[in-house]
């Protein structure tokens, strides 16, 4: 918990950055694909936010986006370790959409214990700690309950993957779900404020596969804490390393997900090393 006090003692200043980064050209490099983008922006954050948590806990570990790009190792062991995005949404970031969120998660024995998600330009901040509750800038957060999956709105993203092979699921998964039917499928650019999404009721269900354990370990203990369920794709366990998520407000909806999409074989985050 004193890490998270720590962090928002230093949210202003990687707001000011973020911001300042938002109103000027950006030098933007791509990563796996045309769709898959890092900048300079992203790498600063994560260094800011490394190097102050570093002097506080020299004994914790840290698995951050831009550094697991750089090289650094991606393995959840039992020791603290803070999981970081710098920057969730940085395709939005480059086009000055504004759902752009900085995410920082918080384990100890491979169990998420605390969650901070940061929409920087709505100036929202959703905070959990396991066993005390899901927080939106302070007001308690509550899903929506809903458990008729016909009656649900669904996030999800098409992913930065362009392989035709893996398109075609993630197409046809969207497909399924709307002709169940249910009442929509949105998408914000951002896995972090998709399940904060969802921990808010305003929408009831959230998946998607391709994604890292950086996208989902501060918003998964949000969701959870507000009263939603969070699953692997296939209906199981969570697990936060395998890159594939439904995060719902109810089991049954999750459940019906599960029944539905087609899983896509990523290798694992602690498998790409």
């Amino acid at each position: 918990m004193q890490g998270l006090l720590l962090y928002k003692c230093k949210l202003l200043l990687i707001l000011q950055v973020i911001r300042e980064a938002l109103k000027t050209e950006q030098s933007v490099m791509l990563k796996s694909s045309p769709a898959d983008l890092v900048t300079e922006t992203d790498q600063k954050v994560e260094k800011m936010i490394i190097n102050t948590l570093k002097k506080k806990f020299p004994s914790h570990s840290f698995i951050g986006e831009e550094s697991v790009a750089d090289g650094a190792q991606s393995v959840l062991t039992d020791n603290p370790t803070w999981i970081i995005d710098p920057i969730d949404g940085t395709t939005n970031f480059v086009h000055r959409l504004p759902f752009v969120a900085v995410s920082i998660g918080f384990t100890v024995n491979k169990q998420i214990e605390v969650g901070v998600v940061y929409s920087c330009v709505e100036d929202k901040m959703y905070t959990a700690r396991r066993g005390q509750g899901a927080f939106l800038n302070g007001q308690r957060l509550k899903v929506s309950g809903q458990e008729d999956i016909s009656k649900a709105l669904i996030v999800t993203e098409l992913g930065s993957s362009r392989t035709p092979e893996v398109l075609k699921i993630v197409l046809s998964n969207m497909e399924k779900l709307i002709n169940i039917p249910c009442h929509g499928i949105r998408a914000l650019g951002t896995a972090a404020v998709n399940m904060c999404t969802v921990a808010t009721g305003g929408a009831d269900a959230y998946f998607e596969m391709g994604i890292h354990c950086w996208d989902m370990a501060a918003a998964a203990v949000i969701i959870t804490e507000a009263g939603g369920v969070v699953l692997d794709i296939s209906g199981g366990p969570f697990d936060l390393m395998s890159r594939r998520v439904i995060a719902s407000s109810s089991r049954a909806i999750a459940d019906r997900i599960a029944q539905v999409v087609q899983p896509i074989p990523y290798a694992r985050d602690d498998e790409e090393q």
